[in-house]
C-alpha cells in the first residue's frame, strides 16, 4: 500500500456520503439510508485513509445482490456470476497516488479468492469521463455493452475484466 494509507473497510458513512455527494454526477446520489444498503449486501466495501481521513472509497455487489441499479440489472441479465464496481470515489486532492489502483487490485484478490472471474463496472459515455475511462482502460477492463439509461439523460459504457482464474 501506499505510504501513510491503509485499506479499511468502509465504517464510518459521514465522509463517504460527503465525498460520494461531491462526484454524484459520476456515481449517483445516496443519502445514508441508501449507503447503508449497498454497505449491508456489499461483496466488498473498502475506504483507503490516511493521515487526513477518508482518501478514497469502493463498493462492490456481488450477482446476489438486490439492487435495482440498471446497470447492476443489466450485468445480472448477461452474466450468471461477476462482483459489480458500484462506485469507486477518490478525494480530489488525493489523486494520482494509486489509491483507485490500490482498492481495485484489493478487490481483483479478493473475487479471485472467493471464485469470482468476472469484475464488472460502468463508465458514463455522457455525460463523459475521460479520467475514467483512461483508469479502467489501464485496468484491463473492455467494453461490452452501452445504453442509455435515466430516460436518455445518461449513457453508459459497461465495462469487464476477467480475474486471474
Amino acid at each position: 500500500m501506499i505510504p501513510d494509507f491503509s485499506i479499511r473497510p468502509l465504517h464510518d458513512l459521514g465522509p463517504v456520503l460527503t465525498l460520494n455527494t461531491a462526484h454524484a454526477a459520476e456515481t449517483s446520489h445516496l443519502d445514508e439510508a441508501a449507503l447503508r444498503a449497498l454497505i449491508d449486501q456489499a461483496f466488498l466495501a473498502t475506504a483507503v485513509t490516511g493521515p487526513e481521513g477518508l482518501a478514497a472509497f469502493l463498493i462492490a455487489l456481488d450477482q446476489d445482490a438486490r439492487y435495482a441499479s440498471p446497470n447492476f440489472r443489466w450485468f445480472q441479465a448477461r452474466y450468471p456470476r461477476f462482483v459489480y464496481v458500484d462506485r469507486i470515489v477518490t478525494a480530489p486532492a488525493q489523486r494520482g497516488r494509486g489509491l483507485a489502483r490500490a482498492l481495485y487490485e484489493d478487490l481483483f484478490a479478493r473475487a479471485d479468492a472467493a471464485g469470482h472471474g468476472r469484475i464488472a463496472c460502468e463508465v458514463n459515455r455522457v455525460p463523459p469521463n475521460p479520467g475514467s475511462d483512461a483508469f479502467h482502460a489501464a485496468l484491463g477492463f473492455t467494453e461490452v455493452g452501452s445504453a442509455a439509461i435515466h430516460d436518455g439523460a445518461k449513457t453508459v459504457r459497461y465495462l469487464l475484466r476477467e480475474t486471474a482464474r
